[in-house]
């Protein structure tokens, strides 16, 4: 009998030295209460990633013509703006999605970002042409 109340008397003994020592560790790792904003949203899936690289790629070649001379800076800044939007509604689905982006919005942000690029390939003159000639020429498509 004098065994199982020392049993009893150690396991109390290490229950009550350990749980400071664990609040003390859960402390220094817990933000705060449940109403704490929560931690920034890794947005690193195939989506996300893709499609900033995409907007990324547009935003440069909007850079590019501007500097070549190909577009004004009015129409820079206008596309420049569009790519920002749908850059922030990209970010802004990811965070509200865990990081992902639904399959309907990620293709309607892609649609969004083709239309930016056609303007710019059509306002620098580098569009896609429509019409064989016979007509007296090719024309931009837009």
């Amino acid at each position: 009998m004098r065994a199982s109340t020392s049993l009893k008397t150690v396991t109390l003994a290490a229950a009550l030295i350990a749980a400071p020592l664990a609040g003390a560790y859960a402390a220094g790792h817990h933000r705060g209460g449940a109403l704490d904003t929560p931690e920034p949203t890794d947005m690193t899936g195939p989506r996300v990633s893709g499609l900033i690289d995409q907007v990324q790629g547009v935003d440069q070649g909007i850079t590019d013509a501007r500097q070549a001379n190909n577009i004004s800076a009015a129409e820079a800044r206008q596309l420049h703006m569009r790519t920002a939007h749908i850059s922030q509604a990209a970010e802004r689905i990811a965070a509200s999605d865990h990081g992902r982006i639904p399959s309907a919005q990620y293709h309607e942000l892609l649609r969004r970002l083709d239309n930016v690029d056609q303007r710019l390939m059509d306002d620098t003159g580098s569009g896609f042409m429509m019409g064989d000639g016979s007509d007296g020429g090719n024309y931009p498509n837009g």
